[in-house]
């Protein structure tokens, strides 16, 4: 240990690429990777917890959406107020509320039959979801006012806090354009079952990911700032591509979830790994044109959201196949460790949920093991972000 010390004394006096790569072979030695330590400023803490913050709240949202989108309770509210819909107070407001939904085709074509008080439970649900986007906004808008006008912010991070305002404010737009496809008098048939055009449920969801990975990705950069790792493999073998690569198939994966919700195709075949007693089914390329077939059939939506979820699951193992001789730093192994995990996670709550056929608990589930995967999966990728190889 006394050679370690004075090796990390001299590397402070030499800046030779050979002298540094001696240091980090003598402290991987010793089980020491060498890392440059930095400390956080007060100021990127406090910076650091509200983004954190900020992405919890996104990823509360998410989940809302799901459980909305489950107990069917999305096309509740008929109308959109920049500032917020005023909630019915007593029995004459309620039953005013009722009149208007049951002007649109989901009351006409599906809930006919539907009593005040169940209209009262949707109407709810869709109300606290639209009221926690709001609270979103605020706890993101105020405190950013604030940190920009105390300096808290450099030229970087002022464009990125600008960036993320944007695509909340968006996301809430895409929101009432994805509820307004539902109330448009489109659903003629007796048979037509009233629903958000899958598309715009896609974009809403996609939108939600990114926004929570930027916000999660941010604060990470604050509170846990990535530094010049070093590692040594039999192989320069670089990870950092197939890391990228696993949190886009992680991502793409999801929003091919967003799909099967749409279409509820998760009730079309209820069964796994075959659907029904066939690997291909027959109906899978009914549609025409063909490209038809991969965003409106709900067989072939479902189909290809099986066939990237294993995608996804198999990506995850290589990388962890790959990586587990490698000397690489702990917190990177932990990252590792943690996608595999999760995505063997996801994908046997994925299974569960479809051989169950869809519960609300069992896909809500699901839908937040997406958000969890993705977590790890940026949290991976900022661990890697200036990580170097030495080759032994």
């Amino acid at each position: 240990m006394l050679q370690l010390a004075q090796l990390r004394k001299a590397f402070t006096l030499s800046s030779s690429r050979r002298f540094q790569h001696t240091l980090m072979r003598s402290e991987l030695k010793h089980g020491q990777p060498a890392i440059k330590n930095t400390s956080v400023a007060k100021s990127d803490k406090v910076v650091g917890r509200w983004l954190a913050g900020c992405s919890g709240m996104v990823f509360v949202a998410v989940g809302l959406g799901g459980v909305t989108r489950l107990t069917e309770s999305g096309l509740s509210m008929v109308t959109w107020k920049l500032m917020g819909e005023h909630k019915p107070r007593n029995q004459s407001e309620w039953i005013e509320e009722f009149k208007k939904y049951q002007q649109y085709p989901e009351f006409k074509l599906k809930n006919a039959s539907m009593t005040l008080e169940e209209f009262k439970f949707i109407y709810m649900m869709e109300y606290i979801h639209r009221m926690w986007g709001r609270a979103i906004g605020a706890v993101f808008l105020v405190p950013a006012a604030y940190f920009w006008k105390k300096g808290y912010f450099c030229a970087k991070m002022k464009k990125s806090v600008v960036i993320l305002g944007t695509l909340i404010g968006l996301q809430g737009l895409m929101g009432w354009y994805m509820v307004k496809s539902g109330l448009e008098d489109r659903f003629q048939d007796v048979n037509d079952v009233p629903r958000v055009s899958q598309y715009r449920l896609a974009s809403h969801l996609a939108a939600a990911f990114v926004l929570y990975a930027l916000f999660l990705s941010k604060s990470m950069s604050k509170l846990i700032p990535s530094e010049a790792l070093m590692a040594t493999a039999k192989r320069t073998f670089n990870i950092k591509p197939l890391s990228h690569l696993t949190k886009g198939m992680v991502f793409l994966t999801a929003i091919s979830g967003a799909f099967v919700a749409g279409l509820d195709a998760g009730l079309v075949y209820n069964s796994f790994p075959k659907m029904g007693d066939k690997w291909i089914p027959e109906d899978l390329l009914q549609f025409q044109p063909v490209q038809k077939n991969f965003t409106e059939n709900p067989t072939t939506v479902q189909f290809n959201h099986r066939i990237l979820g294993i995608a996804t699951v198999s990506l995850t193992t290589v990388l962890w196949l790959v990586t587990r001789r490698m000397q690489l730093p702990k917190r990177a192994r932990w990252a590792i460790h943690a996608v595999t995990a999760m995505a063997w996670t996801q994908a046997t709550l994925g299974v569960t949920t479809l051989l169950n056929y869809v519960p609300v608990p069992l896909a809500t589930a699901h839908q937040s093991g997406s958000l969890i995967l993705l977590s790890c999966a940026v949290w991976l990728s900022h661990e890697l972000r200036l990580l170097k190889y030495i080759p032994k």
